[in-house]
């Protein structure tokens, strides 16, 4: 029977001490700000972040970690006697999946890549799944089964509070920006099939409340839930007041709220947040 060992990134928020509780080995991302490059959760934590992108005039950067870097995790978990199984945020928003795979192809431990096709806590369900199936004794070809159908029966919906960020990125122009300021819209999306899908535009948080615990309650039904979760950027009260209105509507309150780290918080803008879920 192999050890198993699972890898991950820091686009799962999840903090370095849990991780590390784990076992979990978490490769950070990093974020470039006025010319000085900081490790996601590492450099800069998620709350001090935010604080300092306000009031930046140009976007930071992400980058994806280095082949070589996690060349050098893959090569010390093998000289421990260990495979790995790498699981990674959705590879059509990054290059970190494909930065692994490389990786994987030159050294000469074991290591098996999955893109999760999802970020954030979404991506977290997964690491942790591996993790303690890997703590049971199960193969990587038996986790890698299961993990496929915990991505088929995973729900992402994010809202974004400020459309600047996206302007900023490149992502809408000025003028749709503009308009949607005026009217106070607040567009949702779900990660379907891995991308960015629009599914309706509110115009209140009241509105975003009972939209995300109404989606929640029927998609839930009639199925058991195995783990939820809101990850936020400078938004714990809305957070807050989802988590309540899915209680009221379900039952269900075992839903921990994070704080996004940078990369989703440069894309999205302060404000954001996301709601996560997969049943069975």
């Amino acid at each position: 029977m192999s050890k198993i060992k699972i890898v991950t990134d820091s686009t799962m928020d999840m903090t370095k001490e849990m991780a590390d509780q784990l076992g979990v080995i978490m490769v950070p991302l990093s974020v470039s700000i006025n010319g000085e490059t900081y490790l996601d959760r590492v450099d800069i934590q998620p709350k001090e972040f935010i604080e300092t992108m306000k009031s930046l005039e140009n976007l930071p950067k992400s980058s994806q970690p280095s082949a070589g870097t996690f060349l050098e995790v893959y090569d010390q978990i093998g000289a421990e006697g260990y495979e790995v199984l790498s699981i990674h945020m959705t590879g059509k928003m990054s290059g970190t999946v494909r930065s692994a795979q490389s990786a994987a192809q030159m050294t000469k431990t074991k290591v098996t890549v999955l893109d999760s096709k999802f970020i954030s806590i979404a991506l977290q369900f997964q690491v942790r799944e591996a993790d303690e199936m890997a703590k049971q004794g199960k193969s990587i070809e038996e986790i890698v089964h299961r993990l496929e159908k915990v991505q088929e029966n995973t729900k992402l919906y994010i809202m974004v509070d400020t459309l600047e960020n996206l302007v900023k990125g490149g992502r809408i122009g000025k003028g749709r920006a503009f308009i949607g300021s005026l009217l106070n819209i607040k567009p949702i999306a779900s990660l379907e099939g891995a991308e960015y899908n629009p599914v309706t535009k509110v115009r209140s948080y009241t509105q975003v409340v009972k939209f995300l615990a109404k989606q929640f309650a029927e998609d839930v039904k009639g199925k058991t839930i195995s783990g939820v979760g809101i990850a936020h950027a400078e938004a714990f009260e809305l957070s807050s007041k989802i988590k309540d209105a899915i209680f009221e509507l379900t039952g269900y309150s075992d839903i921990p709220i994070e704080y996004t780290g940078s990369i989703v918080s440069t894309h999205a803008g302060p404000g954001a947040l996301a709601l996560m879920y997969y049943t069975e």
